[in-house]
């Protein structure tokens, strides 16, 4: 076990210039955990993830590890984990350190960080996606075998697309939120970075689960019945396929598409028209002002050590008003009924994971508008109740990977991953093989 410890921080220390991480613990202490896991183990104990190195975003406590939602003046020292967190360590997994992400969660590129902006572990010179940029593309550097997240937007999906791995976004509430620095409180969910499936199962199956003392936790109201064998999805439009001047992209989604049709799928072409317009609404609509209600109550967001495009984005609560909140609530639910209706004809929605990838250059340039334009695909979920996994699909003639996500309505978690599965074939295999973990590791 300490050789797959001593190879994880060599491979940490090869990839600095990729920024994927904020805190590294020292080599020592996680040596030591790793010896006294095996006296655990060796005494009787059961430890399913025993030895397994992990990272950790860091919006999310980690015991007697610095958080700083990327925010240097935020800094503490956590004095308990969060619950996911304390979990996956009781099972014997290691957590390596706390990774780089979009300053307090807000953004999807992986540019909106003090720490560095964290490319992508197929193209340097492109985003990794965000805000969990740094779990993402530590996963697929092969710095570790998995990693935690959180998704409010797409946190938990765009790097996943964007790095070539799998991300899977719980039904909100399904995993406790206890622990983690707030974004949109209503809104945000741990997710989970992993390179095969039947691991990413493992691990949603740990961590899921009621708790009393999150306020944002959900008792399971339905059981997920499995994947059927033949099953409908909802198929984006060509009028509504965006790309942003990218045609590749649409082509690849289109060619998965007709991929999940021989995986026993019947294509129906839906009405993208209220995902687009729930979407629009969490970063043009009141919910800004939730993000600002929660940021502010940690930091003074006008004196604080805030990147002018975070303060630039939270700037824009001061526009709604209370009216302007409950007409946007009274909207969202006349969305969420017309996609409840739509779901009733399929039984699962397939959607690029991103419209396309954006050099860093190009982030840097115009940081608000193309962040917004990567969110098209993911926006929507949370706010309407969605679960979610993205998956890989192709490559760009760029390198950079292009992905799908699976999603479905709340609860239906595991299901997603049945369809996965079959998706990617090869994702039974290798469970937590702490040999080939690292399957970007060369």
């Amino acid at each position: 076990m300490a050789s797959i410890i001593t190879t994880a921080y060599e491979r940490i220390e090869r990839d600095r210039h990729r920024n994927c991480w904020i805190y590294v613990r020292p080599m020592e202490e996680a040596l030591a955990e790793a010896d006294a896991l095996v006296r655990r183990a060796a005494a009787g104990e059961v430890l399913p993830l025993l030895g397994v190195p992990f990272g950790v975003k860091d919006n999310i406590d980690v015991e007697d590890m610095p958080t700083t939602a990327a925010c240097p003046s935020f800094e503490y020292v956590a004095a308990r984990s969060a619950r996911c967190v304390e979990i996956l360590t009781a099972t014997g997994a290691i957590c390596l350190g706390k990774t780089n992400l979009d300053q307090f969660a807000t953004g999807l590129s992986g540019t909106r960080s003090p720490y560095g902006a964290c490319s992508s572990a197929a193209n340097d010179l492109y985003v990794s996606g965000g805000s969990s940029s740094g779990s993402a593309a530590a996963v697929a550097s092969g710095h570790v075998a998995f990693a935690l997240g959180t998704d409010t937007g797409g946190s938990g999906r765009i790097p996943a697309g964007f790095n070539g791995i799998i991300g899977i976004k719980p039904t909100v509430g399904l995993v406790s939120s206890r622990g983690l620095v707030p974004n949109c409180p209503t809104l945000d969910c741990p997710s989970i970075f992993c390179n095969s499936v039947a691991e990413g199962r493992i691990l949603l199956g740990l961590i899921e689960g009621f708790d009393d003392s999150d306020p944002y936790s959900r008792q399971r109201i339905a059981s997920s019945s499995p994947s059927p064998r033949k099953f409908r999805f909802g198929q984006v439009p060509v009028g509504h396929l965006n790309s942003f001047g990218m045609p590749e992209c649409d082509d690849l989604y289109r060619q998965a598409c007709t991929r999940l049709s021989g995986l026993g799928g019947q294509a129906r072409k839906i009405d993208f028209t209220p995902f687009a317009d729930a979407g629009e609404m969490l970063f043009s609509g009141p919910w800004i002002a939730e993000r600002h209600a929660a940021i502010s109550k940690l930091l003074d967001i006008d004196h604080g050590d805030l990147l002018d495009v975070i303060r630039n984005v939270l700037s824009a609560a001061a526009r709604f008003s209370a009216t302007d909140a409950f007409a946007a609530q009274h909207r969202l639910l006349k969305l969420r009924r017309q996609i409840q209706t739509l779901f009733e004809e399929i039984d699962v929605l397939v959607v690029p994971t991103a419209p396309r990838p954006f050099t860093i250059a190009e982030m840097m340039e115009d940081p608000i508008t193309l962040n917004n334009r990567l969110g098209y695909y993911s926006y929507f979920a949370n706010l309407v109740d969605l679960c979610a996994v993205a998956v890989p699909n192709a490559t760009l003639g760029n390198g950079m990977p292009m992905g799908i996500t699976l999603l479905a309505p709340a609860w239906r978690d595991y299901a997603l991953l049945d369809l996965a599965e079959r998706w990617l074939p090869d994702g039974k295999a290798g469970l937590f093989d702490l040999e080939v973990y690292p399957k970007a590791a060369s």
